[in-house]
């Protein structure tokens, strides 16, 4: 099956028809209309195989999870999402791979409305690169850059479950099938906080998603906002399956460290506090306070009201230092 067989056959299914599309699938681009008084922020993140999912990962989790990460980096700044391009390279043509893999692409699209447009396929080692597009209200998105000294830092969900995961898989040690079925699933079909990150715009001073582990992504807002912050580790949301699976030490170290949660993690200042924990009670997920922003510019950590030390980094590609 030639590419623009395996195009028609798989990638042009799609039941999302955006009204704002003017033209997909199949010419040289895609066009869409342009909307007035809303900004356009856009993203691309590439899934190579074996180093962002384990070999043998279900190809409708990879289709899943290619989309998701993106939509969580639009749901950190705010966004609805609104189009997405695909490019993947694949060893050979499977019918049922790829069938499983657009169903996992065309589910997620479907609930969250965003259209596949357009995108490139070629032969070789298995990598998916999508490029996703949202729209914010003008001058509205949201951004690392606003946290101030004073800020409360929270996260959404719970944190670990997925680095959890990948440690079972590199070295099984989980005997609960329930729990690993639990965490396996929060790795593979990882949940987009895409209503939650429309409903921060109004409150928030700055947001990220983890995908690079808690430390490494408060990092990236601590830079880009000229601050510093301290992290409550008890405070730190777990899930069940996190606090029976570890000593309290190890599960800290993966929820601080490990990556994959696509969490979002986000500022507020004391002013919006209220107002936001009240917007966000019925937005799908619990938020958390997990510390203070500060005016050290370095990232300390306290447990039971203590000063403690902590050692690891998140996620860095081209680092000795590399953690998941």
């Amino acid at each position: 099956m030639k590419e623009f067989e395996i195009i028609k056959q798989f990638f042009t299914q799609q039941a999302v028809r955006r009204k704002d599309v003017l033209l997909g699938i199949g010419d040289d681009c895609a066009v869409v209309s342009s909307t007035e008084k809303q900004d356009v922020v856009i993203t691309t993140d590439t899934l190579v195989a074996g180093v962002h999912f384990p070999l043998g990962t279900s190809a409708k989790a990879i289709g899943h999870k290619a989309v998701a990460v993106n939509l969580s980096d639009i749901a950190a700044m705010g966004a609805e999402p609104s189009w997405i391009s695909l490019a993947i390279t694949i060893p050979e043509v499977n019918d049922t791979w790829l069938s499983e893999f657009c169903s996992g692409v065309f589910e997620l699209c479907e609930y969250y409305n965003v259209q596949l447009v357009g995108g490139d396929t070629t032969q070789g080692p298995l990598s998916v690169t999508i490029t996703a597009q949202g729209l914010t209200p003008e001058g509205k998105y949201l951004s690392r850059s606003g946290a101030k000294a004073g800020d409360w830092i929270y996260v959404t969900g719970d944190l670990g479950d997925a680095a959890l995961a990948l440690q079972h898989h590199n070295e099984p040690f989980l005997t609960d099938a329930d729990v690993i079925e639990q965490v396996q699933q929060k790795l593979d079909y990882p949940k987009p906080r895409v209503l939650m990150g429309q409903s921060l715009r109004e409150y928030a001073s700055s947001a990220i998603d983890i995908s690079d582990g808690l430390l490494a992504d408060l990092g990236h807002i601590c830079q880009a906002s000229n601050v510093g912050a301290n992290i409550v580790l008890d405070a730190i949301p777990m899930s069940e399956a996190m606090n029976n699976s570890q000593l309290f030490d190890d599960a800290i170290l993966l929820a601080l460290n490990g990556g994959d949660d696509y969490e979002l993690l986000f500022t507020v200042s004391e002013d919006n506090k209220v107002a936001m924990e009240t917007a966000l009670s019925h937005a799908g997920a619990a938020v958390t306070c997990i510390g203070q922003m500060n005016a050290t510019r370095t990232i300390s950590t306290t447990l039971n009201n203590k000063p403690v030390s902590i050692n690891g980094s998140g996620f860095e590609h081209f680092s000795s230092k590399e953690t998941g």
